[in-house]
Protein backbone atom coordinates (compact mmCIF):
# COMPACT_ATOMS: atom_id res chain seq x y z
CA UNK A 1 0.00 0.00 0.00
CA UNK A 2 1.08 3.36 -0.84
CA UNK A 3 1.09 6.08 1.78
CA UNK A 4 -0.40 9.21 0.82
CA UNK A 5 -0.35 12.75 1.92
CA UNK A 6 -4.20 12.22 3.28
CA UNK A 7 -3.07 8.87 5.55
CA UNK A 8 -0.24 10.48 6.98
CA UNK A 9 -2.66 13.86 7.90
CA UNK A 10 -4.84 11.18 9.08
CA UNK A 11 -2.27 9.79 11.57
CA UNK A 12 -1.75 13.59 13.01
CA UNK A 13 1.65 13.33 11.11
CA UNK A 14 3.06 17.14 9.53
CA UNK A 15 4.49 16.60 5.60
CA UNK A 16 8.22 17.29 7.21
CA UNK A 17 7.39 14.67 10.15
CA UNK A 18 6.66 12.00 7.21
CA UNK A 19 10.09 13.05 5.50
CA UNK A 20 12.08 12.35 8.60
CA UNK A 21 10.13 9.66 9.06
CA UNK A 22 11.43 8.18 5.64
CA UNK A 23 14.66 9.29 6.23
CA UNK A 24 15.37 7.37 9.26
CA UNK A 25 13.87 3.85 7.62
CA UNK A 26 15.05 4.91 4.85
CA UNK A 27 11.90 3.23 3.15
CA UNK A 28 8.21 3.63 3.06
CA UNK A 29 6.86 2.63 6.23
CA UNK A 30 3.76 0.31 6.13
CA UNK A 31 0.73 1.33 8.13
CA UNK A 32 1.24 -0.33 11.30
CA UNK A 33 4.89 1.16 11.27
CA UNK A 34 3.03 4.94 10.63
CA UNK A 35 0.76 3.89 13.11
CA UNK A 36 3.09 3.59 15.80
CA UNK A 37 5.20 6.62 14.68
CA UNK A 38 1.78 8.59 15.38
CA UNK A 39 1.45 7.68 18.76
CA UNK A 40 5.23 8.48 19.49
CA UNK A 41 5.43 11.64 18.29
CA UNK A 42 1.64 12.30 19.55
Amino acid sequence: MTITKEIVAEHGLAPDEYERILAAMEREPNLTELGVFSVMWS
